[in-house]
């Protein structure tokens, strides 16, 4: 079924419609929102969340890709990634994800360990210490006393978010073949290519 963004347009430039990303993630709030951010009408990216109504084990996750994908096939310069937590899913179950993302180019994983809320923190310090997804959500609260799976964009503005990039590809050494098995998260890898598409 076509989808009405491939009528949005650049104002200015050679664009003819606007990068899409495909997000299939697990949550219904927290990253929906997050990956908002990136959209706007000025943009030349569109991003597309794939929620699920509840959180949703990986391979439910990658259904929802797969579906999405047979309604409308990915131009090269567009892009699907697959946005999860390490939880205490298994590695047979994350590999299938893995295996997945490496089947083409524009594919993608998006792993946070131990979970989302830990990308989130990056963007307020080194995230260190973090072992467990209650400490995270403890800690994430110093810095955002409310939360409870709904963020405010102004909370996360564009300084942070480069600061949150700079902080987990600092952790990533050497980078992780795949996801990080200890506390860290490869997102930055998604929000690097959405910045690098926006801005370029």
């Amino acid at each position: 079924m076509a989808r009405n963004r491939r009528q949005f347009r650049r104002p200015l430039g050679t664009r003819r419609y606007r990068k899409l990303f495909v997000l299939a993630v697990e949550g219904n709030t927290t990253e929906p929102q997050y990956f908002a951010i990136f959209n706007d009408q000025h943009s030349v990216i569109y991003v597309d969340c794939l929620k699920g109504k509840h959180r949703s084990a990986p391979t439910q996750v990658l259904k929802r890709m797969r579906g999405r994908l047979q309604q409308e096939a990915l131009r090269d310069s567009d892009s699907a990634w697959l946005v999860v937590d390490k939880d205490s899913w298994t590695v047979d179950q994350l590999n299938q994800l893995h295996t997945w993302s490496q089947e083409r180019e524009n594919y993608g994983l998006a792993l946070s360990n131990p979970k989302f809320e830990y990308w989130l923190l990056l963007h307020f310090e080194e995230g260190a210490g973090i072992r467990t997804s209650r400490a995270c959500s403890e800690r994430l609260k110093r810095y955002l006393p409310n939360y409870d799976k709904s963020i405010n964009a102004r909370d996360f503005p564009m300084t942070r978010i480069l600061q949150a990039v700079r902080r987990a590809r600092a952790r990533d050494v050497p980078p992780c073949r795949d996801w990080p098995r200890n506390s860290g998260t490869t997102v930055y890898r998604l929000v690097e290519k959405l910045l690098r598409e926006d801005y370029e």
